[in-house]
């Protein structure tokens, strides 16, 4: 007989009072003001990370074999994650060529004056050297000194196929003088919803140009004829990301962690709502911040990831990581939402649960397939039953859901003489009950 799983409950933040929606939104507003109540917040408190405490908890046991064989297993994944050195050899050669070619365009633009380049910055993946494999893209943001005109962008890619084009023949022109080849039938270009995307048929490389402008004209921009404003700056965003990485995040173990996260998330669609910036962030934050100065193996700094999530650090409430190219003023899950942070956190409470028996570790990995559903269903580890973690927090019924119910409990009787409701308040109905 397996012994019985651990289950771990959410408790959501008592700034969240869904617990009173068994009363009318009137009668509660009204009561409210009657009385003079007030909602009290209390302020954002970090989780609990062993790793900034350590000193006060000594390891007392030796390193287990389940942590080298986890080790061994993550660097085996990363060999497989990582771009072929085929790959990574086309897509150089692509993004060479692409840049050759902005570069003229930008010092001699000759007669093209649909737009004006005032710098082309590598940005993503490609820059930061965490591509994985069968992703062979790299992004490029072109800063305009004109506005963004969106035929203006077009009149751009077209410009650049066309110097591509002669830059292709004559470069097989002078390799070898038995092949004749009029143009680049082999590269093309695809439209794209921040520009444009150059893309070799052959080797399927591609380079996606991102377009923004400079800071002054973020103000004249006309939706109807321009680049949406919020696509821009998002652009922005990524070259600020980038000499944040180059600068501070240039660390092997961090972009060994980067690469198996997102295929981790990938997979799994309770973390797929973690964007990539919050990847390298959270990667970063895993291995380098700590009470003391060195850095975590990449072993420890994996699981401390899930240690993270699972203990509520992009829930409500929590002080979370703050966004390193934002002055400290956002923090990274600000953009997420209730039912996403929830999501995140119960996901990773399964999936490290998992990664403490057995051999759950490579199929969370992705070593082994997922044939069951891990996060979904029942999974039995060494004798020991980890059942999925359940949403703790639930959007509250509309006003006039919760109308239509009470009527229809009135007039039936409600099941309890409506002297009493019993309503459970979180997802989980083993956790919280209020009584009416």
């Amino acid at each position: 007989m397996p012994k019985g799983g651990h289950h771990h409950h959410r408790r959501w933040p008592s700034n969240n009072n869904h617990n009173n929606h068994n009363n009318n939104h009137s009668q509660r507003s009204s009561a409210a003001a009657a009385s003079g109540q007030h909602h009290h917040y209390a302020p954002p408190r970090p989780p609990f990370d062993i790793y900034m405490v350590d000193d006060f908890f000594p390891r007392v046991a030796p390193i287990a074999d389940h942590d080298t064989q986890l080790s061994t297993a993550i660097l085996a994944r990363n060999t497989e994650l990582t771009p072929t050195p085929e790959e990574q050899t086309n897509i150089i050669n692509m993004v060479s060529k692409v840049q050759m070619v902005l570069e003229n365009i930008t010092l001699s633009p000759g007669t093209f004056d649909a737009c004006q380049i005032d710098e082309v910055r590598p940005v993503g993946s490609f820059k930061k050297g965490t591509m994985k494999i069968g992703h062979n893209c790299a992004d490029l943001v072109v800063i305009l000194k004109t506005l963004p005109v969106i035929d203006a962008i077009q009149s751009l890619g077209a410009k650049v196929l066309e110097e591509l084009a002669k830059l292709e023949t004559n470069s097989s022109s002078s390799s070898s003088s038995t092949t004749t080849t009029t143009a680049a039938p082999d590269i093309g270009i695809d439209d794209h919803p921040s520009g444009f995307a150059i893309v070799n048929r052959t080797t399927r490389a591609s380079v996606r140009i991102l377009i923004a402008t400079i800071m002054p004209n973020l103000r004249k921009l006309d939706p109807k004829i321009h680049l949406p404003v919020k696509l821009i700056q998002r652009h922005l965003s990524a070259i600020r990301h980038a000499r944040w990485f180059e600068e501070s995040a240039n660390v092997t173990t961090v972009k060994v962690l980067i690469r198996v996260l997102r295929d981790l998330f990938g997979r799994f669609q309770g973390l797929s709502a973690l964007t990539p910036w919050m990847i390298d962030v959270l990667a970063h934050y895993s291995v380098t911040f700590r009470h003391q100065q060195s850095l975590l193996p990449l072993n420890t700094a994996f699981k401390r990831v899930l240690q993270l999530l699972a203990g509520g650090i992009f829930l409500p409430g929590s002080t979370g990581i703050s966004d390193p190219c934002e002055n400290g003023a956002i923090t990274l899950h600000s953009s997420l939402s209730l039912i996403q942070e929830d999501t995140i956190c119960m996901t990773a409470q399964t999936l490290l649960r998992i990664l403490s028996y057995g051999d759950g570790y490579r199929i969370i990995l992705g070593l082994d397939p997922d044939n069951t559903g891990i996060t979904d269903n029942m999974s039995v580890w060494d004798g020991v039953v980890v059942a999925p973690s359940t949403a703790a927090f639930e959007l509250p019924p509309k006003d006039d859901e919760m109308d239509t119910q009470e009527t229809a409990a009135a007039v039936g009787g409600g099941g309890t003489g409506g002297s009493s409701v019993d309503k459970a308040i979180i997802g989980d109905p083993i956790v919280v009950t209020v009584s009416a």
